[in-house]
């Protein structure tokens, strides 16, 4: 099944807001063994014509968003009606919805908001409880040479309830029961760059018929995705776990923190952070997972040599001999982190974020990081980012949770 999205707005092309739509219809219909063809982003207006007529006889399904609103710009169901040659009708449903919206909110009701109450002959109202402009779906019309048509509001926390809802659901049944569904498996593995993952995998990858593999780099990690048959997916997931036990964060689109907060909640664990050049940003990155106060004890955020004596009680003799960017001090943090909150375990981080403040045996991008458990004693390690300072602070979080989930793993950590 051939499928195409077309996103109108022209605030998606100045990039006042940002266009998540792909995304979210690309994860939704590869559930049901689908893939988008081909993304077009036009501005209001007329644009919409030109788009839909090229992509008509090469789409089975087309999904529309945006253009259903009130204002003279707002003209998708005026356009298809056209192109279908079919005419407009008042659903008169519809507008007593718009109107008992109106009242709940206790605003004046325009008239301009009558045309979202129109309906093209044909069309399947999608109701719309989270907004004033319902959906609406065209079926295929061999007279017209029109595909499936969904014509669906902007706004994300209007479109993705109707999709789930009444679009997903449709788009399913228009599917053969005997077609065949791909599996989609995807790895997050940390520490191993792009290139060094595909040269070791690709080898045997090839050997496996019908496998699609897909490789997507970030900070300190790569998201590997294979996609094919049951099999296929099966033959190539066990090269990569045979190859890179470790390195796996896991086996989902999981964030590294949602990983933490599931493995310190099976052990009844808690941990807590010592933090300075990272000035919070670690305790953040946990913190923004849901749930993570049953494993969150505190947070420390000791950026001066006087904050890390006083509240970690790190000893001067330490910070002068050694300096505070040093395995010496990371371990007195985390050690004091440990004995203060109580916690399960302690990570700690002191390093240069630059631009400035290096030098030549400490340069811009260097951390010392330290994880202390009550069980398991104290590691330490200098690790060299040298990145733009924002970059330095997520990169120094997401090695520091690594470190962490390997010690609850079992895993070594040099």
């Amino acid at each position: 099944m051939r499928i195409e999205v077309v996103n109108t707005g022209s605030e998606l092309l100045l990039g006042k807001v940002i266009n998540t739509h792909a995304g979210y219809f690309g994860q939704e219909l590869f559930k049901l063994g689908l893939r988008i063809q081909r993304q077009t982003t036009i501005p209001d207006g007329d644009d919409i014509r030109v788009v839909l007529s090229e992509a008509f006889p090469r789409c089975d399904v087309i999904l529309i968003t945006g253009g259903l609103g009130p204002t003279s710009d707002d003209i998708t169901r005026e356009v298809v009606a056209e192109m279908l040659g079919r005419s407009l009708r008042l659903d008169q449903s519809i507008l007593d919805m718009i109107t008992e919206m109106f009242r709940r909110r206790g605003l004046k009701q325009n008239r301009s908001n009558d045309r979202q109450a129109m309906v093209p002959e044909g069309a399947l109202v999608l109701d719309n409880p989270n907004g004033t402009a319902p959906g609406l779906y065209l079926p295929a019309d061999p007279l017209a040479g029109s595909p499936h048509l969904f014509l669906l509001p902007g706004p994300p926390r209007e479109l993705k309830p109707m999709y789930e809802r009444l679009v997903g659901p449709a788009i399913a049944a228009l599917l053969s029961a005997d077609q065949e569904r791909p599996e989609w498996l995807n790895f997050k593995i940390f520490g191993v760059g792009e290139s060094s993952l595909a040269s070791a995998l690709e080898p045997d990858f090839e050997k496996i018929p019908d496998l699609e593999v897909g490789y997507c780099a970030r900070l300190g990690e790569v998201d590997l995705r294979l996609i094919g048959a049951p099999s296929a997916v099966k033959k190539g997931a066990e090269l990569v776990r045979a190859g890179f036990a470790r390195e796996i964060v896991t086996e989902s689109e999981d964030a590294i923190e949602q990983v933490i907060l599931a493995l310190l909640l099976g052990r009844g664990e808690t941990v807590s952070t010592a933090e300075s050049c990272t000035g919070g940003y670690l305790a953040s990155t946990i913190t923004d997972v849901p749930g993570s106060s049953g494993i969150f004890q505190r947070g420390y955020v000791t950026y001066s040599n006087e904050a890390k004596t006083e509240i970690l009680g790190v000893p001067v003799a330490i910070l002068e001999v050694h300096g505070a960017v040093s395995n010496e001090t990371v371990e007195a943090m985390a050690a004091g982190c440990l004995a203060a909150s109580g916690a399960d375990h302690a990570i700690s981080v002191s390093g240069i974020a630059g631009p400035g403040g290096g030098s030549e045996a400490k340069p811009v991008g260097t951390v010392h990081i330290a994880i202390a458990s009550k069980q398991g004693g104290i590691f330490s390690k200098r690790y060299f980012f040298p990145v733009e300072r924002i970059s330095f602070k997520m990169r120094v979080t997401r090695q520091a949770l690594d470190l962490l989930r390997r010690r609850l793993l079992g895993f070594p950590l040099d």
